[in-house]
């Protein structure tokens, strides 16, 4: 077994594993659990939980990885992009609905890239010419380099007038359009319905080989700059558009093994905020919703100890069981004699400290002497519940 200096324990930030050097990490210690699988399921939109709990870990390593036929891409919101959509809202009076549409634009931009370079093969069927199309429109309208950023692919939104013209160039050459069509800078909405809808019967003409999923991050922090109320509404735009494709959109498209959807990470407050119809409905058929909590009698047969043993155990030649690897590791029992602790966690038996099991692994190598801290945090709980 290996010490406990030797041992690691990741990152705080799931984010840094989508780089290639920390990959073999992440799937060498990732916990797989049932959410996994119904993350990959076609009714699952939203993926749920507290600061803390795993979205964005769950979404990388769907991303990194071809997960039971299904291929994933990560893209996150960032600061600039809440103030490209300021921006936007200035300068074309932006209602909700327009809102939704720009997502569905961006959305099914970031979509399309990630087809292209993951099934080049579906392009080559001799119905997918819409796609073609649109995919020749982008590489010229990025000159063959866009790269699958949010911010990139706003800016095929603000210059709508263009980016319909190209589309509308490589439709009428194909024979997919028979009019010359008019297209003016005043009218950013029918520019943006006319790009939606080409990419919409674009998606339609696909046969694909693999389930395609795109997860976006990045909702749950508002940059300080940024009014509330124009949070919100980016916010509620991109839950709504997500909901209208996932629901209206795809599932429209006939002939394909493969399937196509978007998820949106969020916390629970958010979720609450963002005001979608029948919210409660949502959660139950829509969500996979992340919680680790456990009790103090039962933790042992809990997730989160699963997953904490499993992260010191895989990491040994040859891995260890879960159990016995945390038995290992953190070997000594303390009494719970106290009568002043919380009746949800009094017992009369001795337990296994856990407390500060998470602060523990993710500090570990930082520890002269792991039991001593233990021990502290023990008693720092113990403190606080006396209060």
């Amino acid at each position: 077994m290996l010490k406990i200096q030797e041992l690691e324990f990741g990152f705080n930030d799931a984010e840094n594993y989508k780089r290639s050097e920390n990959k073999s990490f992440l799937n060498k210690v990732f916990f797989r659990t049932e959410e996994l699988d119904k993350l990959c399921e076609r009714n699952t939109f939203f993926l749920i939980g507290e600061k803390g709990t795993g979205k964005t870990a769950y979404a990388t390593y769907l991303s990194n990885n071809d997960y039971k036929d299904t291929l994933s891409a990560l893209n996150y919101i960032r600061e600039t992009d809440y103030q490209k959509f300021v921006q936007m809202k200035n300068k074309e009076h932006l209602a909700l609905s327009d809102y939704i549409d720009i997502w569905k634009v961006i959305i099914y931009l970031l979509l399309s890239n990630n087809i292209t370079k993951y099934e080049p093969n579906s392009l080559l069927y001799p119905k997918a010419f819409r796609f073609r199309n649109i995919n020749a429109a982008i590489d010229e309208y990025y000159a063959k380099a866009f790269s699958p950023e949010i911010i990139n692919a706003i800016k095929f939104v603000e210059k709508s007038k263009l980016a319909a013209e190209i589309i509308s160039k490589y439709a009428k050459a194909s024979g997919e359009q028979s009019e010359e069509i008019a297209f003016s800078e005043s009218l950013f909405q029918i520019n943006l319905m006319y790009v939606q809808k080409n990419f919409e019967e674009a998606f339609a003409s696909l046969k694909l080989q693999k389930s395609h999923v795109l997860f976006i991050d990045g909702i749950d922090i508002r940059p300080s700059h940024i009014e509330y109320n124009d949070y919100l509404d980016c916010v509620k735009g991109l839950a709504n558009a997500v909901w209208a494709i996932n629901n209206d959109i795809f599932p429209n498209i006939k002939d394909s093994r493969g399937r196509l959807k978007v998820v949106l990470l969020v916390r629970p407050d958010i979720f609450d905020s963002i005001e979608l119809q029948n919210r409660n409905n949502k959660i139950r058929d829509n969500s996979v919703l992340l919680s680790w909590n456990t009790t103090y009698k039962n933790y042992r047969n809990s997730k989160l100890f699963e997953m904490a043993g499993r992260l010191l155990g895989a990491q040994q030649n040859p891995s260890v069981e879960y159990d016995k690897a945390w038995d290992y590791y953190f070997p000594y029992m303390i009494a719970n004699k106290s009568a002043n602790i919380s009746p949800k966690i009094k017992t009369n038996q001795t337990y296994q400290v856990h407390y500060g099991l998470m602060e523990a692994l993710n500090l570990g190598k930082k520890y002269t002497s792991l039991k001593t801290r233990f021990q502290q945090a023990f008693n720092k709980k113990q403190k606080l519940e006396n209060e």
